[in-house]
């Protein structure tokens, strides 16, 4: 019977956690096969942040469209610039975000529950489109943080190769979906209203 997979989260900690800097290429290197979930989950949880994710959610949110494109389009690995991997990271709130996000991810994690790699184009369509709402200023209450939240999940999907995980991510992005169809059709109806009313 052969050993289960070393869940990447440790990996990912072990390496945050040695001496030295730590550039963006070299947590890509150690993803390897999971590049596109690691730079899914680095891209959205600055995103969780309320008040950092000022400005940060249209940047964040066209970047994980590209991402979600090229593994739509069967891309092994994504094409990320040269400039952009050397950059070093900050460990400390790579760290601290990591751990808040693995505290909320361990309420889905069930014993017994095999490893079974989702379908990658599937993904890669629905982290496009949760990217593009993310993207959209909409000034709702949880307007990114909810996107955010959910291609984080579909990260940690693709890195620990998790099927129910990214059920869960589909079904809460139509529920992102419908919420923000809702939300503006109340406000072009308000906004239409008040027009009405200001034209009399």
């Amino acid at each position: 019977m052969q050993p289960s997979p070393k869940p990447f989260f440790a990996t990912l900690h072990a390496l945050l956690d040695a001496e030295g800097e730590t550039t963006l290429g070299e947590l890509l290197d150690a993803a390897g096969e999971q590049t596109y979930g690691l730079l899914v989950l680095l891209l959205s949880l600055p995103n969780l942040v309320p008040g950092l994710n000022v400005g940060l959610a249209p940047v964040g949110g066209i970047g994980l469209m590209a991402l979600g494109a090229q593994l739509t389009w069967g891309r092994a690995q994504p094409w990320v610039p040269r400039r952009i991997k050397a950059q070093s990271l900050h460990k400390g709130r790579v760290k601290e975000a990591l751990a808040k996000f693995e505290t909320q991810l361990s309420r889905f994690r069930w014993k017994g529950t095999r490893q079974q790699p989702p379908n990658r184009r599937w993904m890669g369509a629905l982290i496009a489109w949760t990217g593009f709402l993310l993207a959209l200023p909409v000034p709702l209450p949880f307007g990114n943080q909810l996107p955010a939240a959910i291609l984080c999940l579909l990260g940690a999907a693709l890195l620990e190769e998790q099927l129910a995980w990214a059920w869960i991510g589909a079904v809460a992005c139509l529920g992102n979906t419908l919420y923000f169809a809702f939300s503006f059709d109340l406000i072009l109806r308000a906004s239409m209203g008040a027009f009405h009313f200001l034209g009399k």
